[in-house]
């Protein structure tokens, strides 16, 4: 843990730095694309989060294996949280760009779509009182939902669509410049990092919470004192 926080704090001040000091203010929007450094990572993550999530949560339905289920829901509320901070910062890239904080575009709707998803995970393993059933509710649920990555990923290019289409790729025009480039991609190995992080420790307190009764436990928490 200490060696995924350094890094984290390292990657975070460079990918930060390059993206709000050294980056060039673009030609169209000024500074205001500078959010992209927080929206665009964030963005990635809500869908990188949801496939880990429906992957754990299929290994944890098909092989039984509990680790996979932990994984899977501590993945969730970490998940919600990067696809909430997507459509806050979206809204507030969209006002000064579009002139309104949001409208009913296909990239924004099945963004929220992913938001609901996300929430819907939390609650019903929150419901059910046994984790075990709890877990495979989840892994259905999860896995229905996957039907909706592409869908965002792809909206931009399937319908006439307000969101700009994909400018990272160096293949095709128009494409983002190199100086702007590099801090975006930091800054997305940066919240990489953060995930894990999160997730590791969300999901030490729920082994602890499903093994409380289990003698290993007890040893822990006796060898502590």
């Amino acid at each position: 843990m200490p060696w995924l926080v350094s890094a984290f704090v390292l990657i975070t001040v460079a990918g930060l730095y390059g993206g709000l000091v050294l980056a060039p203010t673009d030609y169209q929007q000024g500074d205001s694309y500078r959010i992209i450094y927080i929206h665009v990572p964030s963005a990635w993550m809500s869908l990188f989060i949801y496939v880990v999530m429906a992957v754990a949560g299929a290994i944890g339905l098909v092989w039984h294996i509990k680790l996979a289920e932990i994984v899977a829901i501590s993945s969730a509320s970490v998940g919600a949280s990067f696809t909430f901070i997507a459509l806050v910062t979206g809204s507030l890239w969209g006002k000064p760009m579009w002139g309104t904080w949001w409208v009913w575009d296909a990239r924004l709707t099945s963004e929220l779509i992913l938001l609901f998803l996300y929430l819907g995970v939390i609650g019903l393993y929150g419901a059910i009182d046994d984790k075990r059933t709890a877990s495979r509710a989840v892994a259905i649920l999860a896995l229905v939902g996957v039907v909706n990555i592409p869908i965002i990923h792809y909206s931009v290019i399937w319908w006439n669509t307000l969101h700009q289409g994909p400018t990272v790729t160096k293949m095709d025009k128009p494409s983002i410049h190199v100086s702007m480039l590099i801090p975006l991609l930091l800054m997305a190995l940066s919240f990489k990092f953060f995930y894990v992080i999160a997730m590791l420790q969300r999901a030490r307190v729920e082994l602890l919470q499903r093994e409380r009764n289990a003698q290993w436990v007890k040893n822990l928490i006796s060898g502590s004192k």
